[in-house]
């Protein structure tokens, strides 16, 4: 039986792993701020994973694989990720940036689409980082049976975690403060900076103290602009979310343990999903299911 959101929002060697989890998210954008753009917003985020979804077959649609422009911006308006316009210029900016090249397909009529090799690898790559995070809950061998075969895993996995994740009010709204966050532009990267900057992962307290904070790194981090940045933390400030220990942003900055919650909500909803996809079709991933489940 694959874990469950309760299992793993219960585990302390998971909210360890998801401090890990933001760590490598974040050096995903460090070595290349094009491919991280696309998990820097939820939107972006849903978008990639409904287009290789479509690219492999999406589950349960009744249609063949394959990835053209006016079926994706179709299902993204149907699905209520963007609206057409925006649906649109994600597609010209992932064939722009190489992540998506034409390819010939069954209708010569339709300029079919599908992800480059180097928009596969690190796809592949996030597929990966969640597997070694759930194999180092329970000793499973997830991700080298990933790594073993990489492209028909993804073609055989992935599509079955984005139909999930975007059938899932859990992990696409957990809540005001991780929303405000993961709707703007950038934001899931600065949620996941400030995430991976806390000692630990507590379950009870009402703040939790970071330490300093510099804007101006996170600015030259994640490329975002000093106006922006500082509407965000304003307006999570104004929702009691975020703030400082003295006023004017001076102190050190802390976190509420409301928008820490959120986060490790939508954590374990979406490690709950990528484990169920997995093991449908890989298999249990331990055979002692009671002994692997236990919560520590």
């Amino acid at each position: 039986m694959a874990f469950t959101a309760e299992n793993l929002a219960a585990d302390d060697r998971f909210l360890a792993a998801i401090l890990h989890c933001a760590n490598q998210l974040l050096a995903i954008y460090h070595e290349s701020p094009r491919i991280g753009s696309i998990f820097a917003a939820q939107q972006r985020w849903l978008m990639a994973h409904a287009g290789f979804a479509l690219h492999y077959g999406f589950p349960d649609d009744g249609q063949s694989p394959g990835l053209y422009s006016g079926r994706f911006i179709d299902f993204a308006v149907k699905n209520d990720i963007a609206s057409r316009n925006t649906a649109a210029a994600f597609m010209q900016e992932m064939l722009a940036y190489r992540f998506l090249r034409l390819v010939p397909g069954p209708d010569r009529r339709t300029r079919y689409l599908e992800p480059t090799e180097i928009a596969e690898q690190n796809f592949t790559r996030w597929l990966v980082t969640h597997m070694m995070m759930l194999d180092s809950l329970d000793g499973g061998g997830r991700a080298d049976r990933i790594v073993a075969d990489p492209s028909a895993m993804m073609a055989a996995i992935q599509p079955r975690i984005a139909a999930a994740i975007i059938g899932s009010e859990a992990v696409r709204s957990p809540g005001p403060t991780f929303n405000l966050f993961n709707w703007a532009n950038s934001g899931g990267l600065v949620m996941d900076y400030l995430i991976s900057r806390l000692p630990e992962f507590p379950k009870t307290e009402e703040r939790v103290v970071l330490g300093s904070l510099s804007l101006r790194e996170i600015r030259e981090q994640f490329m975002i602009s000093n106006t922006h940045l500082k509407r965000l933390l304003t307006q999570a400030a104004t929702m009691e979310s975020i703030g400082w220990t003295k006023p004017a942003r001076k102190g050190d900055f802390w976190l509420s343990g409301r928008f820490i919650l959120e986060y490790r909500s939508y954590q374990a909803a979406k490690f709950a999903i990528v484990d169920a996809a997995a093991e449908t079709v890989l298999g249990p991933a331990v055979r002692d299911e009671l002994q692997a489940r236990r919560v520590v």
